[in-house]
């Protein structure tokens, strides 16, 4: 901690240790007057505008004006579109109205210096000045210029300055005619398909029936453009287009190349493709002698070795709506001091929010940007509106952003589930339990499923063990727990049945399978341990002197409880009317502030299973 002084009109940090030997100071002849002059802060006092940290910032840069560039665009590597295309992204394939975020907005310009280096030389340049580069994240350090490329053929001979010169525009005449046979060069695709109809053998001329489609350049996919703002914007959006790199200086002035190579070369002392090696953002706007040494040598020794020597240029560089992150944009939208919601389930292509009371005037700007940064997968944003009431498990949701459509597909651990959102249960939350359970199980096992739902535990459990028996009550899952089994091919493993879950214990155990039943899985949280009762003397019909094992019981619950697991273990044992049951806990999640969900697994006690009163 350090302790600062406050006077009337200077500000002097003190060590605590300097501030002791000040106040024992026998020279201060009025000590008592001192507290009048100054006053001791044990804390770091923060200014009241605090500067934005290092890196990109939407606190930082200046907004974007959105129109067409004047200068030279220069593209990060590896984008393919302008500035403007994400700005108006329609939801293709979602029938959705356009968004109601504005996009433009969040479009930031940032100063910055470059190296405009040959790009042979870029990878080899950027290690070496990798402490002065950009380093910001998701953001390239070396940056391509658009239209700078060309064969190395026509570099060499711009470089050319000895005599060799005609020949070697006759050797790149040859070769764009077709006609470079003479040194080794390929054909053209026009020439090569004329020499393969000009072949004969024996019988005559060949006749190729695809002689058409040889060396035909592959058709192109159509790019759907549309004027709007005086930019060109395309369909075809990419997640990483999100930073276009402009230069608006060039130090040097030189030969005017733009009658043979276009507008895009009015520079001097250009030798071939070049890219831009993006310095540190403190490097903006400063001459060559305010660099730092490293980058000076590399200017220096490059403008001696190389013909092409680097250049030091300065650029603008736009961060548009895409490059940032969802905190950061709901930080921005959202009332100052409001808690920004991030997290959320993913069932497929929808994405499943929890919002709190106070998020819910801004359901709709929340689900956009939700929408927007995890597009293509997710496609739909929904929210819950209640909790779950029924009998069937099914949730109310609010389409907040997307398509309408509820029915998806999810994969977990390599299988396939259809499932419908609106009329069945599913939580992927539980992916990870449902996982630690099957692990359990063993191929000699046969699984009883009481609320299978569409069959996340018995279909899983179905490639494993030897036989599956599931049940619901809820018709709709039913329907998709079959249709499941089928997809994943394991429908004769798995016997179906749709009723209510202590009837089905009944019903299942008192049939001729009862002995090869091993598993019980009870997977109802709010209401599995009231149903436990159904297993008083489920074996009373049958004789205590036949050999046959117990099913291992594996039942999950919800508790509030300070204690937890003594609280769910009451419960059971208040259910079975069984004091000796000797259940193992496990913790699965916290479902809500102080209320944990619990899977207690124990093998059914005999006396349980074989009393005779009910």
């Amino acid at each position: 901690m350090v302790t600062k002084l406050f006077f009337t009109s200077h500000l002097i940090p003190l060590s605590i240790s300097s501030a002791n030997r000040f106040f024992r100071n026998p020279s201060l002849s009025k000590p008592r007057l001192f507290p009048l002059f100054c006053t001791i802060s044990s804390t770091l006092d923060l200014p009241p505008e605090r500067e934005p940290p290092y890196g990109p910032s939407l606190y930082k840069g200046r907004k974007a004006c959105h129109q067409q560039p004047a200068g030279k665009q220069q593209r990060q590597h590896g984008t393919s579109q302008s500035p403007g295309e994400n700005f108006q992204e329609d939801d293709a394939g979602s029938g959705e109205e356009e968004s109601i975020v504005d996009r433009e907005s969040f479009s930031r310009v940032f100063d910055i210096a470059a190296l405009r280096v040959p790009a042979e030389e870029c990878f080899s340049l950027e290690n070496r000045l990798r402490g002065h580069l950009l380093n910001w994240p998701r953001v390239r350090n070396i940056a391509r210029v658009p239209g700078d490329e060309m064969e190395d053929e026509f570099k060499k001979i711009l470089q050319e300055k000895t005599e060799d010169v005609e020949e070697s525009f006759a050797a790149l005449t040859r070769r764009i005619y077709g006609k470079a046979e003479g040194d080794g060069e390929p054909l053209s695709p026009v020439l090569y398909r004329d020499r393969l109809s000009r072949t004969f053998n024996s019988s005559g001329f060949i006749k190729f029936r695809n002689l058409a489609k040889i060396s035909r350049p592959r058709k192109k996919k159509k790019m759907v453009r549309e004027e709007g703002e005086g930019l060109e914007r395309d369909k075809r959006i990419r997640k990483n287009d999100f930073v276009v790199v402009e230069v608006v200086e060039d130090r040097d002035e030189g030969e005017d190349m733009s009658g043979l190579l276009g507008d895009d070369f009015k520079r001097g002392s250009w030798r071939g493709s070049t890219r831009l090696l993006l310095l540190d953002e403190r490097y903006a706007n400063k001459d060559v002698e305010e660099l730092p040494v490293a980058v000076k040598d590399v200017l220096k020794v490059d403008s001696r070795q190389s013909a092409s020597a680097c250049e030091l240029v300065q650029c603008k560089m736009t961060l548009f709506y895409n490059y940032w992150q969802t905190n950061e944009i709901l930080e921005a939208l959202l009332p100052k001091g409001m808690i920004v919601p991030t997290a959320f389930e993913t069932v497929g292509h929808i994405a499943h929010l929890n919002l709190r009371d106070d998020h819910l005037p801004y359901k709709k700007l929340i689900a956009q940007v939700v929408l927007d940064k995890n597009k293509p997968k997710i496609q739909t944003v929904v929210n819950k509106v209640d909790a779950i009431h029924n009998d069937y498990r099914t949730m109310q949701l609010e389409v907040l952003a997307g398509n309408h459509s509820l029915v998806t597909t999810v994969i977990e651990n390599g299988i396939r589930f259809h499932v419908d959102l609106a009329t069945v249960y599913w939580n992927s939350r539980l992916a990870t339990e449902r996982q630690r359970l099957i692990s359990f199980f063993t191929a000699k096992d046969v699984v009883c499923d009481v609320f299978s739902g569409v069959g996340p535990i018995a279909i899983s459990a179905a490639k494993k063990v030897k036989r599956v028996y599931a049940n619901d009550l809820n018709p709709s899952a039913v329907e998709y727990l079959e249709r499941n089994s089928v997809l994943n091919k394991l429908e004769r493993k798995i016997e179906v049945f749709n009723m209510d879950g202590r009837r089905f214990i009944t019903s299942i155990f008192t049939s001729n399978k009862v002995e090869s039943i091993t598993q019980v899985v009870m997977n109802l949280p709010n209401d599995a341990a009231e149903y436990l009762d159904a297993f008083r003397g489920i074996f009373r019909r049958r004789s205590k002197d036949k050999e046959s094992a117990l099913p291992m019981i594996h039942v999950y619950g919800f508790s509030k409880a300070q204690d937890p697991e003594f609280d769910f273990d009451e419960r059971i044992k208040a259910a079975l009317l069984e004091e000796a049951v000797e259940a193992e806990m496990h913790r699965v999640r916290l479902v809500a502030p102080g209320k944990w969900m619990l899977c207690a697994s124990f093998i059914l006690p005999e006396r349980v299973a074989f009393a005779k009163e009910c």
